[in-house]
């Protein structure tokens, strides 16, 4: 993770903008008020809200720690893609 202040963000925007995308980090931006932003890729968002929602229920939790803890163990069967 980056910190840099809001001036220095600003100043070097493709700099800290291609940070997030070519190395998957993330930005935080300091601000005078304390109220700081956080930059981060597209993808790394869209990973973290369907993380949420997948674990955003009891049975959806206990079905996913069910299903990793058979693939540890080796009981899942490899399948090819279905090519069209």
């Amino acid at each position: 993770m980056r910190v840099v202040n809001y001036t220095e963000f600003r100043k070097n925007l493709t700099e800290n903008l291609n940070i997030v995308n070519d190395d998957g980090d993330i930005v935080v931006v300091s601000r005078s008020k304390g109220k700081n932003v956080v930059v981060m890729s597209l993808e790394e968002y869209n990973s973290m809200k369907e993380t949420l929602y997948l674990t955003s229920t009891k049975a959806n939790r206990q079905q996913l720690d069910k299903a990793i803890k058979e693939m540890n163990k080796g009981k899942f069967i490899k399948r090819g893609l279905i090519e069209k």
